[in-house]
Parts: structure tokens; sequence; C-alpha cells
């Protein structure tokens, strides 16, 4: 059977040319740790990690490199975050289209007396940014979203928020889960104070390996998560007070760093503005081709306007169990995709898909147009049954 893998959202598939040799060449040929060891193949590694740190700073226009923060997920870095940085009668802003990676942290804080409330979206998952000032109170602390939707691929307006939280002295907190290496993300210019990353979606990387870049006020503000052991300052029981050590304990992910740093060299060889490209031309001919069905029973979730979304496309099959809609593309035309909730029930809740969710296709990089001719006749084919 013919496999067509349209879950890009998810995870990348495949990785970025480069990834599994970097993996394996670690693990066969260095494999040691680093701050660990005095010895050339310690400092090889730590080469490959601060070249890495430069990469992304160079990828999302930031200037302070030990400000790099390496984690095993954007969901750690988001839990880093915001343990680390809130404090109890802080208040904060989100958007009402936010993944659980956000939320379920927020969630537990407000146990202990943090406070959130949700900037309405519309139908299509768009931000109300016209609401945003009159949501602003004397303890709102920062303004924290994601840069695109997982459930249906609306962007949100970064520059827009940030230049509200530049105005009202407010901390602007991105995650770029979705859209960090298909999207340009310039921190200084959108007034962005922290940058959660992972590696494995359009970076083009491996799983278990993430991140956050963070300003040095932030950075003095939060308090670490973990702490333990970084190979510094390794006569005190204290934890270092500098970057990166100061969110780095433990042993890193060296063998993830390594395929991460592959990705990064690819993305920089190609373009991520000629990846972008590819990917939305793909999502515009699979919006416009699913249109032409004139099938009253596809409800395209999300906005059209191919500036205002990502590669991300979500659709309600009306009428329908979702569920089997997505189990028929994958048992029967070998088609992999994603159905649920994907993690974001008030998404969901804001585009009236609750709680049947959608069918989400992804598209990524490796993507064809054949793949997305054959998607839609497996479509037309199932509706018809």
């Amino acid at each position: 059977m013919k496999r067509v893998y349209l879950d890009n959202g998810s995870t990348s598939f495949p990785k970025a040319p480069g990834v599994s040799d970097a993996v394996k060449n670690f693990m066969d040929n260095v494999g040691t740790n680093v701050n660990r060891g005095g010895y050339e193949e310690a400092y090889a590694a730590e080469d490959i990690i601060i070249e890495t740190r430069e990469k992304l700073c160079k990828l999302f226009h930031f200037d302070k490199l030990r400000n790099v923060i390496f984690t095993p997920s954007i969901t750690y870095s988001l839990n880093y975050i915001i343990k680390g940085y809130l404090r109890p009668g802080d208040h904060v802003l989100v958007s009402s289209m936010e993944h659980n990676a956000m939320m379920r942290p927020l969630q537990q804080v407000k146990q202990l007396g943090v406070e959130f409330d949700r900037i309405p979206c519309t139908r299509d998952g768009e931000l109300m940014v016209d609401k945003i000032e009159e949501m602003i109170r004397p303890n709102t602390k920062a303004i924290m979203m994601l840069h695109a939707s997982n459930v249906c691929g609306t962007v949100m307006p970064l520059q827009e928020v940030g230049d509200i939280c530049h105005k009202h002295n407010l901390k602007f907190i991105v995650d770029a889960a979705q859209t960090a290496g298909s999207f340009p993300i310039n921190m200084e210019q959108m007034h962005i104070d922290v940058l959660a990353f992972t590696g494995h979606k359009s970076l083009l990387g491996p799983q278990g390996i993430g991140g956050f870049l963070v300003s040095d006020e932030v950075a003095h503000e939060m308090i670490p998560l973990v702490t333990g052991g970084t190979g510094s300052v390794s006569d005190s029981e204290f934890q270092p007070e500098f970057m990166p050590d100061k969110f780095e304990s433990g042993t890193q992910n060296i063998p993830g760093i390594y395929g991460l740093h592959a990705a990064l060299c690819y993305l920089e060889e190609t373009g991520i503005e000629n990846i972008h490209a590819h990917e939305m031309e793909l999502c515009k001919a699979f919006i416009e081709k699913i249109d032409a069905l004139q099938n009253e029973k596809i409800r395209l979730v999300g906005v059209r306007d191919m500036n205002k979304r990502g590669p991300v496309v979500s659709f309600d099959f009306i009428g329908e169990d979702n569920a089997e809609v997505s189990f028929k593309l994958d048992s029967e035309y070998g088609i992999s995709t994603r159905c649920g909730m994907h993690c974001a029930p008030n998404a969901h809740k804001t585009l009236e898909t609750y709680p049947q969710g959608t069918v989400r296709f992804a598209f990524g990089f490796k993507n064809t147009m054949e793949d997305v001719d054959y998607a839609v006749q497996a479509i037309q084919k199932i509706l018809q049954k």
C-alpha cells in the first residue's frame, strides 16, 4: 500500500538529510559528555553545542548566545518558564487557542495564586487584537501565546501583540512549536522576550530536544525548575546563577543536539522561506481541491487566507465520525493524519469543533503535489461509501 505521511504537525518525517547520520556519528565516534571531561572528544562535542546555539540565535535574530537553553522538549521549556517566572499574584494573558503544553502548567500554577485570562479568538481562530488592551490589569506580567495553531494552522499576529507588550511594559513569551524552522521569527523586531521551540517539528530534527531563548531580564527573575550537576562550580552545592548553566542541570541530550545541528545546517542551505513556500503551495492546492468537491459534509476549520495560516489543515466531516474517517485514511489508503482534540480542547471550543474534534492534515517539506491529489481522492472515495 502507498504510504503518505501527513502528520507533520505532530512531528516531521522524514527528518532533514544528515540528521540520523549526525546522531549515529556521535553515538559511534564521540560518545562523551560535556563540561565533565578535559579531553579532545569532550571539547569537540562542546563545539557542536556552541555552534547549535549560534545557529538558533541567527535563525531567531537573538544576540545572547549563553541564553539559548536546551531542554528535552518545548513542553519542558514552557514548564520551566511558567513555573520559574510567574509568582502568586501575577496575571498573564493567553489566547483562546493554546495547546495543553501552555495551559496545563498555567492551570497548575493557578492553584498557587497565578491568574490568567484568555484573549478571545474568532471561529476561524484569529486573535481579537483589539480586545487585548482592555484586558490588561495592573498586575499583568506577560502575554503568552502560540505562534500558530496546531489544530487549524491559523497564525497569530506576533508583531502586533509584541508592539502592545512593548507599549505596556509586558513580557512577551511565544510558543513557536508549529513555526520554528518554517516561518521567519525576529525576536528583536517582534519584542519577544522568551521564545520556546522544539527540534522535532519544522526544525526537522529528532525528538527529545527542544529549548528556549530568553532575555537577560526574564532569565534573572526565573527560578530553575531543575537543579543539579552542571560540570561547573563543582565545589559548591548551590546552583550557578550564570547562563546557560542556571537552567541546564544534568546530562544533556547531546545526540539530539548533534541531530538538531545537522537539521539547522540543512535549513540554512535550503532556506526556510523556500520550505515555507513549498508547504504553503501544497496547503493552498489541498484546500482548493477539497473545495472543488463541493461536498457539504466537509467543513474547513480555520482561515482561508494563505497569509494568515500555516500548512496545518483541519476538516470537520459533518455527519461522519471524524475518528472513523481518519482510521479509513490510514487502513485503506495509507495516509497518516491525526484525529481528535490535538491536546488543545479550548481551541476546539473556539473553533466550534468540540467535542467531535477534527481530522488534521499537516504538510511537510518532503510532501508533493501527488500526495495532495492522492489525499483528495481518498477523502472523496471515503465520503461516497
